[in-house]
């Protein structure tokens, strides 16, 4: 293999640059030409394609975003579409690719791979870690500590006001992210999209925290959570309790910018050289992630159809640390 593309696609995340720039500089160390590919699949199919050196990838390490650009493309998912981005490569000449994403990404490179053969090793880049096949993804402890900085203030004014705070986090399927803000953030309750958690149990727990003296509370929300998000959730207790002095604060997309942690910048760093490296060895549309350390290769399809499950003992300490 002589010459490969990289590409950015679905939701950005804090480390997607990191990622950008490994892909780019182990591809130059192996003497192999590199290619970005701005918007994802959509610049795919126009062919905004553009050799890339070394020097295009300098001073970005740092920088939060991805410089590629991102876009979610409907017209790669039909057959027409991803015979013009086929095409495409084959005009510029390049033989694999390096796809950062999540689940959309990927499920979007195996059909590629399985109707034109152009292999495809994965970079798990999302912030809401809920990808089969590696213990952590690129932007998810960035997005963790951007949105516990942001509880940790919530909570100064939850206690001077004597409140409760309903707080809204990301986490469309998932509470990777609610999970250690709960517990980071010292919440009373947290809710997530894996477990079940009733509107009678949350005003049960307010009402034994109120009965112990508790003057604020903090409830974390995933905003995939079954019962709704945060402003419904809120809507509902404040019914049964209309005593209550409650305020809503949904963090929203403040958790997919800023600069990557130390943490994200070594992930993106090691997974984008082990993206090039797999494919000099043979891989064929698999994601690499890591799993207790190590480096593993897992293929696109387990990515997404198996669900990675949160430890439930987490929950567990969410309840035990709030007494």
């Amino acid at each position: 293999m002589k010459r490969i593309g990289v590409f950015t696609s679905g939701g950005d995340a804090p480390g997607m640059n990191a990622c950008i720039r490994a892909v780019v500089r182990a591809a130059v160390y192996k003497g192999i030409e590199v290619y970005g590919i701005r918007r994802g699949y959509n610049g795919m199919i126009r062919g905004e394609i553009f050799k890339m050196e070394s020097s295009s990838v300098s001073n970005i390490v740092q920088r939060g975003g991805t410089i590629l650009k991102s876009a979610r493309s409907k017209e790669f998912m039909t057959r027409e579409g991803r015979q013009k981005a086929f095409e495409q490569l084959q005009n510029f000449g390049i033989e694999g690719l390096v796809a950062i994403g999540g689940n959309g990404s990927f499920t979007g490179a195996k059909l590629f791979f399985d109707e034109f053969g152009i292999p495809t090793v994965g970079a798990p880049g999302t912030i809401d870690n809920d990808l089969f096949g590696t213990d952590y993804t690129i932007g998810y402890d960035t997005a963790v500590n951007t949105a516990l900085d942001a509880i940790d203030k919530i909570r100064d004014t939850a206690d001077s006001h004597e409140r409760v705070f309903f707080v809204e986090v990301m986490g469309r399927d998932s509470g990777y992210i609610a999970i250690p803000c709960a517990i980071g953030g010292g919440a009373e309750i947290v809710m997530i999209p894996e477990t079940e958690t009733t509107i009678p149990s949350i005003i049960e727990a307010l009402r034994t925290g109120w009965n112990r003296s508790k003057t604020s509370s903090i409830v974390i929300i995933a905003e995939g959570e079954v019962e709704g998000g945060a402003m419904k959730v809120a809507a509902k207790v404040q019914e049964a309790l209309p005593d209550m002095d409650a305020r809503v604060t949904i963090i929203g997309h403040v958790q997919r910018g800023g600069a990557p942690t130390a943490f994200d910048r070594l992930l993106a760093s090691r997974l984008g050289i082990a993206c090039v490296e797999g494919l000099l060895d043979g891989h064929k549309s698999v994601m690499a992630g890591l799993i207790n350390s190590k480096l593993v290769y897992t293929p696109f399809e387990e990515t997404f159809t198996k669900r990675k499950l949160i430890n439930p003992n987490f929950t567990k300490m969410v309840e035990v640390l709030s007494v």
